[in-house]
């Protein structure tokens, strides 16, 4: 993304509306405003103003216009607001102005935001957060995003970045004097303590549920034989009918997954094959095969088929379907975790709450840090290096232990080369933000 350029874009949502938001950041930002009105207001002042086209005088609207000098800004640059009416006539033909004034342009996705990590106004960790907040569906999943993009793991971060720099200059130091008779003996265990309380606090962390279950969703696959009641069930789980209804056995081919939220809580339901050994033809067997695969990968199984037929799973639930039928098995009803009828809807509301219960426990709590994929990785790094520290008796080789670990902090940050996964990050903005 070019950073020398003045960008604008609509930053509101999309038209028509009472109001539409215009932000312009950049060097020509103050001179922008001032072409457009004629009269600048003062800095950090709302105030009314008509704006005028440069190329031919015509009034485009009468709007709110701020102007905040940089860097004190979102992005650590001049910024412009301009609160117009939120018509798209109105919008659209100031957007032609702006586009039309040199050294403007259209900004492009997540391109304010990128200029606020780049000017120093938010860290990566925070930028992730941002992201994570624009896209967030469910209440935990808001909450998550929300602390993350308030910089709590950025100053938990650079709080254990400050600790391993004072655990480099001990080590520093025990390289100055370790030709002198007076070096105190008790200062490398001193260290070595320091630096497995550190680890010892980034394992705690780490030991904590991730973000990706909170993101995508707790897994719930619905597993049985065929014409077990697996799609009627999760037609009333999701409340619609998502999947086919019908006695024919092997019906469903596919994986059939739908997301659903119940108190703020993301799960992803899926209906799979029915499971039989004598199945009719190659494409069942595919059905069978993939439903055999997302078992495996399931946080949670719903079993309707009989105990003795039950998969190998940590957290598999036997389940008697079709209660309200009288050919239910004795046995399976007195092992069955939940008694449920899809079409009377008994059990149905003691089965949500019970999922919705053990999924808040596959979840990162709300006052914890849901780490994604990439923060673990990298707070992972920075663990197993002070945990080699501390085993190492060669200063120098600490040393260098320890400089990883500040290393992973300083990526984890976004203090170091990261320009592929920037650009990956930001693109998944809208444009605007």
């Amino acid at each position: 993304m070019p950073s020398g350029d003045t960008i604008f874009a609509l930053s509101s949502g999309a038209p028509p509306a009472a109001i539409a938001t215009i932000r312009i950041s950049g060097s020509l930002a103050k001179q922008t405003l001032a072409t457009l009105t004629g009269a600048l207001p003062s800095e950090r002042q709302a105030a009314l103003r008509s704006l005028r086209d440069p190329a031919d005088g015509r009034l485009l609207d009468r709007a709110v216009v701020i102007w905040f000098a940089g860097p004190a800004t979102a992005t650590g640059e001049d910024l412009v607001e301009l609160h117009l009416h939120g018509g798209r006539a109105v919008v659209r033909a100031v957007e032609t102005a702006l586009a039309n004034m040199p050294g403007l342009r259209m900004a492009e996705p997540g391109e304010f935001t990128r200029r606020a990590f780049s000017n120093g106004r938010i860290d990566l960790a925070e930028a992730e957060g941002l992201g994570d907040l624009l896209l967030a569906e469910t209440e935990a999943q808001r909450v998550a995003a929300l602390r993350m993009a308030s910089g709590h793991l950025s100053r938990l971060a650079n709080r254990w970045r400050e600790a391993v720099l004072r655990l480099s200059a001990m080590v520093e130091a025990e390289l100055d004097f370790s030709d002198e008779d007076d070096v105190d003996t008790g200062a490398d265990e001193t260290l070595r303590v320091l630096t497995l309380e550190l680890a010892a606090e980034i394992d705690a962390v780490l030991a904590r549920p991730h973000a990706e279950r909170l993101k995508d969703g707790i897994r719930v696959v619905l597993a049985g034989p065929p014409n077990a009641g697996k799609s009627t069930l999760l037609n009333a789980l999701v409340q619609r009918d998502a999947a086919i209804v019908s006695d024919i056995a092997g019906t469903t081919r596919d994986i059939i997954a739908v997301p659903v939220a119940y108190d703020g809580v993301p799960f992803v339901f899926s209906d799979t094959a029915g499971l039989r050994d004598d199945h009719g033809d190659g494409i069942e067997a595919i059905g069978i095969a993939r439903a055999q695969d997302a078992i495996a990968t399931a946080d949670i199984v719903l079993w309707l088929g009989v105990p003795d037929g039950i998969p190998q799973h940590p957290a598999v639930w036997q389940i008697a379907a079709k209660v309200d039928r009288a050919d239910v098995s004795r046995e399976t009803a007195d092992v069955a975790r939940h008694l449920v009828s899809a079409l009377t809807g008994e059990g149905i509301d003691a089965l949500i709450a019970d999922l919705v219960a053990s999924a808040r426990q596959l979840l990162p709590a709300p006052e914890d840090l849901a780490l994604n994929a990439r923060q673990h990785r990298l707070i992972s790094q920075c663990g197993v290096s002070l945990h080699d520290a501390a085993g190492q008796s060669d200063p120098l080789i600490r040393a260098e232990a320890l400089r990883q670990a500040r290393a992973a902090i300083d990526s984890l940050l976004g203090h170091s080369h990261v320009e592929d996964m920037l650009d990956t990050l930001f693109g998944r903005f809208c444009i605007g933000k």
